[in-house]
């Protein structure tokens, strides 16, 4: 196991490297200037500010700098954001993107669950087929456009929830449906399709001739060993919720780390955009990371894969 993990946690670090090369050297072929109001400035005070942020020295110095300092945690200073550290940036906006995020992944995993257990227990029945449509269109319907619509309906028209804006629970709820939609349409597909292939096994078989009740049979044996491979699905989602998030949150002007990640790409704040894109990036990475390490200790044979490849 602990040279499983060890293995893991490289090709984790690996891929932070690559992930913060690419995207150091994509940033620096972005069009336009990180300051603003530049006609307004004279070349001497243009090279003074360049120089105040290492933006004078050459691209492979601002590089091998970058990396050094990440490193060490220190992702730099933000170029228009009142010129706070990239950190504090981050720190003072993490919560409202994790509160939605977190809720959307929760909301949309449990709902998912049970529509892809009745559509499985229902199979080929009315139940199945709505449950067919639910998740098909959960999973084609954008999750701005989905927004939009519950901003517009449940929010200017019923007025039962605030239609943008950060303040209490309420705030919450439109944000979090929206991002629930494609963990709610996957999850559902995916726990239907592993619940029909089990209900058709051989042990299920067995324990409805042993006697055992039929929910007996789908709550112990069925739906357990269905649970399982659900864990596979886990890190997609939640790049899903962390992509979906950065569009959302603009609409409901939620203060998250997605707010802020568009406002830093439209003033080209380089230091922002590389803090935010290595925080997502870790982010997932441990996702994947978590999921192998949960996946390995349910199945041995992922690690017996391991050993020989």
């Amino acid at each position: 196991m602990v040279r499983y993990l060890a293995r893991r946690i490289f090709y984790l670090l690996v891929t932070l490297f690559l992930i913060a090369s690419v995207t150091f050297f994509l940033m620096k072929l972005m069009p336009g200037t990180p300051l603003n109001n530049q006609a307004k400035l004279t070349p001497s005070q243009i090279k003074v500010i360049y120089a105040q942020y290492g933006l004078n020295k050459p691209v492979w110095q601002q590089y091998l700098s970058y990396l050094v300092n990440a490193v060490h945690g220190n992702f730099g200073t933000s170029f228009q954001f009142n010129n706070q550290p990239v950190s504090y940036l981050i720190g003072s906006r993490i919560g409202p993107s994790a509160i939605i995020g977190g809720q959307g992944m929760l909301l949309g995993i449990v709902l998912g669950i049970i529509t892809g257990s009745l559509s499985a227990i229902r199979k080929n029945t009315w139940v199945d087929a709505t449950a067919n449509i639910i998740s098909i269109l959960g999973m084609s319907i954008p999750s701005f456009v989905l927004a939009i619509v519950l901003q517009y309906y449940l929010g200017l028209k019923l007025q039962a929830f605030p239609v943008a804006g950060w303040g209490g629970f309420a705030s919450t709820v439109l944000p979090s449906i929206a991002l629930a939609a494609n963990p709610f349409a996957v999850t559902s597909r995916f726990v239907r399709t592993e619940m029909v292939d089990v209900m058709g096994s051989d042990y299920i078989e067995l324990a409805r001739a042993k006697g055992l009740s039929e929910n007996g049979v789908v709550y112990h044996h069925a739906l357990r060993n269905s649970l399982i491979p659900l864990v596979t699905v886990i890190g997609p989602l939640a790049v899903a919720i962390m992509t979906g998030s950065m569009v959302v949150e603009n609409i409901f002007s939620i203060p998250g780390i997605g707010e802020q990640f568009v406002k830093s790409i439209l003033v080209n704040d380089y230091p922002t955009i590389m803090g935010v894109t290595m925080l997502f990036s870790g982010l997932l990475c441990l996702v994947l990371l978590i999921t192998d390490i949960v996946y390995g200790l349910i199945d041995p044979r992922i690690r017996l894969a391991g050993k020989e490849g």
